[in-house]
């Protein structure tokens, strides 16, 4: 079993990491009920170092019980792993049903390891990141908060009424949880919370059900909004209600709306992060930090580039592109003092450095607007999930911006326009010989591929594209933007055909 496979990997990763905790998540996101997987977290709540991930992969290709010794023996010589080192782990898993016979797989490895665990149970991706930090930090300078899911709430709950600084909601909210673990939990949160009747946020749940399992991520959930376009059948929001949508185990979140006239309008990972940027900036500015604080973004070549420009030619904040996935775009927001990513597809976080945390920490106000900017700022460190994505903490951080801002999803969808897009998948008979540099938005190979991009591109106004292959089967995806919808299909088909031409 791989899930075997990867209990003795974390058992040798936290024995390497001088008996740290190492965390584990049995799940697989928006992907069907029938699926699953899991995700190796280290101890600040990160992603698995990068240099790991090689030996994840020797492990779970093993072909024998003998190749599988021979591969275990080898990581624990390479790594210099001392066996007499107590080995700690806890993993949890959404409400897949496959979930509870693969933690006891799990769970055999752990004891065949002598490793010391925690079963956590039924958890978000992000709690147990969470849970993961607040474990390996109890005791120290950099103690995050109570190792314990009500740790979390309440950690999360105390923020989110400190950044409020009494700002009145306009509305409800309406969150679809996908019909996955982001229902119960987001009750659990909402307990925690004050009223509407208090003045507290309305939170309107639908698509919780996690009894039947085959309703999981069944039209519903942040990657059907995002693919689709278009609301989950069972929301019935009336115009101009904000809504949201979380995905199979809560990391990520969209934001949507219908209008007047009944047009689906989508605020993805590139509006919330347009607007968590604008609201930290102008904070980091009142609170007398802005020469002192470096505040970015981070985003991949999937970001609209109507984003990009309103993020460095209004908010004039500096934005760094990184290559797809989760740990380059973290990575590369710990550069920045304070460091904004979001994916477009809904997961992201902000990050603080430990530079932007002592000097808000030690910042002594000179006016009343500058205490209450230094507050908030203060207030959003404990609100956010500085971890990973995460769909509640994300949540949250939203409704407090436009609280503040007193905007209701009209007013933020009109901060820019987005470039009409196309994503289109063009299979090819070896994936591998597409290789991308330049934060994915060139091809190196096949020879003079980007070439005939670049030509095709510069006849459309607007344009940009990239081809980029999948990590996973043997196709390439193309994005395509340009100043019409008609001129961005026009677009991604003409480099469809490249790829298609090159790709045999």
């Amino acid at each position: 079993s791989v899930v075997f496979r990867v209990g003795l990997l974390a058992s040798l990763r936290s024995r390497k990491l001088n008996g740290q905790t190492v965390g584990i998540m049995i799940t697989a996101s928006h992907n069907p009920p029938a699926d699953n997987g899991v995700k190796l977290v280290d101890p600040m709540g990160e992603m698995l170092e990068e240099s790991w991930e090689a030996y994840a992969t020797i492990l779970a290709n093993a072909s024998s019980d003998q190749k599988l010794l021979e591969a275990y023996a080898k990581i624990i010589a390479e790594c210099h792993i001392k066996l007499e080192e107590k080995a700690k782990v806890i993993f949890a898993r959404d409400t897949r049903p496959s979930g509870a016979h693969l933690t006891s797989i799990l769970a055999e490895a752990l004891e065949a390891t002598e490793t010391e665990y925690n079963d956590y149970s039924l958890l978000t991706t992000p709690q147990l990141h969470y849970i993961t930090r607040c474990l390996n930090t109890k005791g120290t300078p950099y103690e995050y908060g109570e190792p314990s899911e009500q740790g979390y709430y309440a950690k999360i709950a105390a923020s989110f009424k400190a950044a409020l600084q009494g700002r009145q909601f306009s509305g409800s909210v309406t969150v679809d949880c996908a019909n996955g673990i982001g229902g119960p939990k987001l009750r659990e949160l909402t307990k925690n919370l004050p009223s509407p009747f208090d003045g507290g946020l309305g939170i309107t749940i639908v698509n919780e059900d996690v009894i039947n399992p085959d309703r999981l991520n069944f039209q519903c959930g942040a990657d059907f909004v995002k693919t689709n376009q278009r609301a989950p059948p069972s929301t019935h929001a009336a115009p101009l209600t904000r809504c949201a949508s979380l995905d199979g185990d809560a990391d990520r979140i969209v934001y949507y709306f219908n209008d007047l006239d009944g047009n689906f309008r989508l605020l993805d990972g590139d509006r919330i992060a347009t607007l968590a940027a604008s609201f930290i900036g102008d904070l980091a500015q009142s609170a007398g930090l802005g020469e002192k604080l470096k505040v970015g973004v981070v985003q991949t070549a999937y970001a609209n580039g109507a984003s990009t420009a309103y993020v460095t030619q209004d908010l004039r904040l500096p934005v760094v592109c990184t290559a797809t996935g989760v740990k380059h775009l973290h990575h590369a927001a710990t550069k920045f003092d304070i460091g904004v990513y979001f994916e477009a597809n809904g997961h992201g976080t902000v990050v603080f450095s430990d530079l932007a945390l002592k000097r808000l920490s030690k910042c002594e106000p000179q006016s009343p607007a500058q205490s209450s900017a230094l507050e908030t700022l203060r207030a959003l460190i404990g609100l956010i999930n500085q971890t990973v994505g995460d769909a509640l903490s994300d949540l949250l951080l939203v409704e407090v911006i436009l609280a503040h801002k007193s905007w209701g999803p009209k007013e933020w969808d009109l901060t820019y326009t987005d470039l009409p897009n196309r994503l289109v998948r063009v299979e090819v008979a070896d994936r591998s010989i597409f290789k991308a540099v330049d934060a994915e938005r060139k091809l190196e190979s096949p020879p003079g591929v980007q070439a005939q991009i670049d030509a095709a591109v510069g006849k459309f106004k607007s344009g940009r594209s990239f081809a980029r292959a999948s990590g996973t089967e043997d196709a390439v995806r193309v994005y395509a933007e340009a100043a019409t919808r008609s001129e961005a299909e026009d677009l991604a088909q003409k480099i469809a055909t490249i790829v298609r031409h090159a790709g045999g």
